[in-house]
């Protein structure tokens, strides 16, 4: 019984997917709405929908794609057979989950390059974003490998050994380990991982950068760092993130986006970044992930050494790993209302953020720099309401310039003396 709740929830969570991206398809118009033609021109906006219809295609096949495999595994006793093959190898049995997972990632990539290479090589050179060469694809891929190896395995053996050791505390040990990691990768994701694959350079003197001082500066923000990424090896998107906690905070800019913002835009972006930590969204954020995370932790402490979670993949005796991959499929109903719950909070951030770009900088300016980088980079304008509860962490471009004319009307209002 335990065995065909599996294969159900597998097979719900993939045609909700298709059914959630059909419905994104059918709203979009095929001519040019009223309301995006200050935003797109006639071309620019049907190069925009030809985009969304071929990733929506791509989507689709790649989707049943891991459906096939996911159940093959499932009918065929994959998982069991790599549980075989790893207890042949070692009797431990943190060495054996590595081999296990270990065979599943490289496994699972291998099978998923052809994807990636056309997602890159053809779908988004064919509509003029691809700036990576087949040498940096590769690269890309073996050194997310070693980094898997490394950060991937390491903390699996732990929490592998977390278990064997501790069986009944074996969540609050994890917990500790994913929070210290978690609270590790927020100070020095920018600084170790990210050099890797790009390059950092700081901004240079001049204007932007003296602007970009000055509205630290207004707004109560210590900034000593502003770096400039090398974005455009791989795409010609534009990006700008915030990264890191207290001293060790920076921002960075892509090269794309400094070439295609004006510098009032650029300030308008990054007001709404000093936003999300002015109004301490950062810390929330880590906060809402280490609750989910304990809670994720306990149930698995709970129900992992039931040994009906590794025969329902057929295995012949119970292990953490086999009950780890049933958990993750039978906690994806869980997973999937948290994951709600989390976007809703995100486009909630992002007009608090927004509403604070508007305050200390410009909403008009923070509105151009919206529809500049829409535009660039061929946005659906028109997502599906029910699309983007699920899906979206941003709001869609259209309501968020809404919300910005309502804060600009509300910061043009004067009052005459009575």
């Amino acid at each position: 019984m335990l065995f065909y709740v599996i294969v159900g929830l597998v097979l719900v969570s993939f045609f909700m997917e298709v059914y959630l991206e059909y419905l994104n398809s059918t709203s979009r118009s095929p001519e040019l709405p009223d309301e995006l033609k200050d935003i797109y021109d006639e071309d620019k906006y049907r190069k925009s929908v030809e985009y969304e219809k071929v990733k929506h295609r791509f989507s689709l096949v790649r989707g049943g794609f891991g459906l096939i495999l996911i159940l093959a595994m499932l009918f065929l006793g994959g998982f069991a057979m790599l549980d075989e093959f790893a207890r042949g190898i070692s009797g431990n049995m943190v060495v054996i989950a590595l081999i296990f997972f270990g065979i599943i990632m490289v496994g699972s990539d291998i099978l998923n390059m052809p994807f990636d290479w056309y997602g890159t090589f053809v779908i988004e050179e064919r509509f003029g974003f691809n700036k990576s060469t087949p040498r940096i694809f590769v690269g890309d891929k073996l050194k997310g490998w070693i980094l898997t190896v490394i950060i991937g395995g390491g903390l699996l053996s732990i929490v592998t050994w977390f278990y064997y050791q501790t069986t009944e505390w074996f969540f609050i040990y994890a917990l500790a380990l994913v929070t210290g990691f978690m609270l590790f990768m927020n100070l020095f994701y920018s600084t170790l991982i990210v050099p890797l694959f790009n390059k950092q350079t700081p901004l240079k003197d001049g204007r932007l950068r003296d602007e970009i001082s000055s509205l630290s500066a207004r707004t109560g923000f210590r900034l000593d760092d502003v770096f400039v990424i090398d974005g455009s090896k791989r795409s010609t998107k534009a990006n700008a993130y915030f990264a890191g906690l207290g001293k060790k905070k920076r921002i960075v800019l892509f090269d794309t986006l400094i070439e295609e913002l004006s510098v009032n835009n650029i300030l308008a972006v990054l007001a709404h970044e000093i936003g999300h930590y002015k109004k301490k969204h950062v810390v929330s954020n880590i906060i809402i992930s280490l609750v989910t995370t304990a809670i994720t932790l306990y149930l698995l402490s709970v129900m992992v050494a039931n040994p009906a979670l590794s025969a329902a993949l057929g295995a012949g005796q119970p292990s953490f790993h086999m009950g780890l991959i049933a958990f993750g499929i039978l906690y994806s109903p869980v997973s999937a209302i948290f994951g709600l719950a989390n976007n809703w909070i995100s486009r909630k951030n992002e007009y608090e953020a927004d509403r604070f770009a508007a305050e200390h900088h410009s909403a008009r300016d923070l509105a151009d720099a919206l529809k500049k980088l829409s535009v660039k980079n061929l946005s659906n304008l028109q997502p599906h309401p029910v699309y983007v509860f699920v899906h979206y962490s941003h709001p869609p471009l259209l309501q968020r310039l809404d919300a910005l004319k309502k804060s600009e009307s509300a910061q043009t209002v004067h009052y005459e003396p009575g």
